[in-house]
């Protein structure tokens, strides 16, 4: 892989874009770690849920960027992002994420 992928999903008015990178699963959203940006577990398992799908959970090192929307439309935004993002490293996550509906919206 090369040092960084990118990816931007997108859910109602929020725009979420997703930098993935080698690492131990740290996640961050606008420089928070996503646990106190998602204070509610069910967006939090929103943000986890294309990870636990691959199980690649402690795999990759997360920072994203999320504007606009509320806080439901961030997660599965952001969730999209994370999505396509493991797709462009490795094309065979694809059919697994497809399965759960994580790749709805995606042109791939």
């Amino acid at each position: 892989m090369e040092k960084q992928k990118n990816a931007v999903g997108r859910r109602k008015e929020a725009v979420a874009r997703v930098y993935i990178s080698k690492g131990t699963g740290n996640i961050t959203v606008n420089n928070k770690e996503y646990k106190a940006y998602f204070p509610i577990m069910y967006l939090q398992n929103q943000v986890e849920l294309p990870l636990k799908t691959i199980d690649v959970v402690t795999s990759f090192d997360i920072v994203i960027n999320v504007q606009g929307g509320g806080p439901k439309g961030q997660a599965e935004a952001i969730k999209m992002g994370i999505s396509r993002a493991l797709v462009e490293i490795d094309a065979e996550y694809k059919p697994l994420l497809k399965k759960q509906s994580l790749l709805l919206h995606s042109s791939m």
